[in-house]
């Protein structure tokens, strides 16, 4: 099992993330598609076997990971110019994870699970707002 790791390039926040992927869902059922959100990147990752081996994509919202989703497909496709991309279908469920300080890449690297952080067990900790439970790590009170 392998993970990936993921800028969230225009997202302030996961509720951003989250309004992003249900328009994708209710355009995607629109059009007759399944209702998975899914993420296009131009690289197809060599170790997709590995992602569909319980891999999640880990998104990365302004320099730190909060949030993953599941890798339920790995898609190769061609455009309509026959260019290649790839086509990531995620599970719909977001799962929010500690916070993790990233520094900015581009595309998507891989992560290996014992680096990967650990989900936010359900309870007061995950419903505490993202920005303050980084602050409050970050002062050393959690």
């Amino acid at each position: 099992m392998i993970h990936l790791v993921k800028l969230c390039v225009g997202a302030e926040s996961i509720e951003d993330l989250e309004v992003w992927q249900t328009l994708t869902i209710q355009d995607r059922r629109a059009r007759g598609l399944s209702a998975n959100p899914v993420h296009e990147t131009r690289m197809m990752p060599k170790r997709a076997e590995e992602l569909l081996d319980n891999g999640s994509i880990y998104w990365v919202i302004k320099g730190v990971i909060l949030v993953r989703q599941k890798i339920v497909a790995v898609n190769a496709l061609e455009d309509l110019h026959g260019k290649s991309f790839c086509e990531l279908v995620l599970h719909p469920k977001l799962v929010r994870t500690e916070p993790q300080g990233r520094k900015a890449f581009q595309g998507w690297r891989y992560l290996k699970p014992e680096d990967a952080p650990s989900d936010i067990k359900a309870g007061a900790a995950a419903d505490v707002p993202a920005e303050l439970s980084r602050a409050l790590r970050d002062a050393g009170v959690w």
